[in-house]
């Protein structure tokens, strides 16, 4: 079977080949992957997204996240081996957010992790370069492990999962789950897990707050999906409770400044050469697709550091991990920083009214989400044309009526309340992407603000830590 290495070593100029003549995995879930299992929209997007500031949403996770499984001795050896983060604080009753990085520093994805004692072991969910990392490792690094993977539901052989996953949030989620849970809702610290009884079916409950507010994700026996989700929607009916689609879902990082699917940072190194023929020419890593202004020959400009991704708070130097001397090092700066970019309104409507003139023709801004790349990576200049960033996740927030974008910026261009200059739309008029329609550059002020924007979730972050 051709490996990634092989594609790579066909193509020239692989960043090329990347920015153009890949078929991204988000663009093949927009086309109608997911549409038959999860409505693009149930309501409307601007009512689905205010739901969750203003009364209540139900995401359906059930079926675009791959999962994977690791037990046996060396479980956690593989897995603590493998990533900055603490395993000091292991515990069956907490979840944990998982990181990986190279040798060299460079992020290559992150997940959720549960853990369920030694005998069944771990469960990390969605995240492929992350797990397709530690598959690769688990496979061929000597450790006595049994690793089990389950795709998304496109792809599974009945089209059904072992598990369902929702996600509850907004102001009436925690009145909605007292209620519908058998006996009330079990006072859970943030990121913490306990098991309840909704609809008689037992349900793992993962205390989260994606807004600032008391909400979970849960999870059961994929048999149990219809029963429970219908009792979570008869219970929320009276708290005005809206289901959300797919619009609605991928628009969430803007609210909780989560930079999802950074490139990989797997592409270069003579350290990486085995991983690279291991993985397949069809894998994920094969078909990321890079999008936006930001167009180096150089691959490693797109590539992620812990900080930049906000996640030094979960690098502990307790373990030895693969990456650790690059990661110190980088730590201790210069580095880059996560920040949210508020978009200045004029620019926005110049943009948009390009759509409806004469004169130049400006890449349109689609909402909620304005992206087309994945990941899609826009250059972001200072005021004298300096590049000192790099913003990939964008769209419009109707909760906070402004457009956002996410952002890894230079620690010294950071400071809340600087301007910066975000460059819109690609070079040479536009990509080979179908989805990418001819249009000209141009720019946009943009403001820098703290992560997550939202001064509600800013509150919450904040007490939690």
């Amino acid at each position: 079977m051709k490996s990634l290495q092989d594609l790579m070593d066909s193509k020239p100029d692989f960043v090329d080949y990347l920015y153009n003549d890949t078929i991204s995995q988000y663009h093949k879930s927009r086309t109608g992957l997911f549409a038959t299992l999860i409505a693009p929209e149930y309501t409307n997007w601007k009512d689905e997204q205010r739901a969750w500031r203003e009364s209540a949403v139900l995401f359906d996770q059930s079926h675009h996240m791959p999962v994977l499984t690791v037990k046996g001795p060396d479980a956690k050896k593989l897995l603590e081996y493998l990533s900055p983060c603490s395993f000091a604080n292991l515990a069956t009753n907490r979840g944990k957010q998982y990181i990986a990085y190279t040798e060299r520093g460079h992020h290559i994805g992150d997940c959720v992790l549960h853990y369920y004692g030694e005998k069944e072991g771990f469960e990390l969910i969605s995240g492929m370069p992350v797990l397709n990392w530690i598959r690769f490792h688990g496979e061929t690094g000597g450790y006595d492990v049994e690793i089990g993977f389950e795709p998304t539901t496109p792809y599974t052989k009945d089209g059904k999962r072992s598990k369902y996953r929702f996600e509850i949030e907004g102001p009436n989620a925690r009145a909605i789950l007292d209620e519908v849970c058998e006996g009330g809702f079990p006072q859970i610290k943030f990121f913490h897990t306990d098991y309840v009884t909704i609809a008689g079916c037992r349900v793992h409950v993962l205390r989260h707050g994606m807004a600032g507010h008391a909400g979970a994700e849960i999870s059961g026996p994929y048999a149990d999906m219809d029963r429970v989700r219908d009792a979570i929607l008869e219970a929320g009916e009276k708290y005005r409770i809206l289901r959300a689609g797919t619009l609605t879902y991928y628009s969430t990082p803007l609210e909780n400044a989560w930079i999802p699917y950074p490139l990989p940072g797997i592409y270069t190194g003579e350290e990486n050469r085995a991983y690279r023929e291991w993985l397949s020419a069809d894998s994920w890593e094969a078909n990321m697709q890079l999008g936006g202004s930001l167009y180096s020959s150089n691959i490693e400009d797109y590539y992620w550091t812990p900080s930049a991704l906000g996640y030094e708070k979960l690098v502990k130097f307790d373990h030895d991990f693969i990456g650790r001397d690059a990661i110190e090092a980088g730590l201790k700066g210069p580095k880059r920083v996560k920040r949210v970019l508020e978009w200045n309104r004029e620019d926005v409507m110049r943009v948009l009214q390009s759509q409806f003139e004469d004169g130049p023709l400006y890449k349109s801004i689609e909402m909620p989400t304005a992206y087309w790349g994945w990941p899609q990576a826009d250059e972001i200049l200072t005021t004298g044309g300096d590049r000192i960033g790099m913003s990939q996740y964008c769209g419009y927030n109707i909760n906070e009526r402004t457009m956002l974008s996410l952002c890894g910026i230079d620690e010294d261009h950071a400071e809340p309340g600087s301007e910066v200059i975000l460059t819109w739309g690609e070079v040479n008029g536009g990509s080979r992407k179908p989805h990418v329609e001819q249009h000209e550059q141009t720019q946009i002020r943009a403001r820098v603000c703290e992560a997550p924007y939202s001064k509600v979730a800013q509150r919450k972050l904040r007490a939690v830590i």
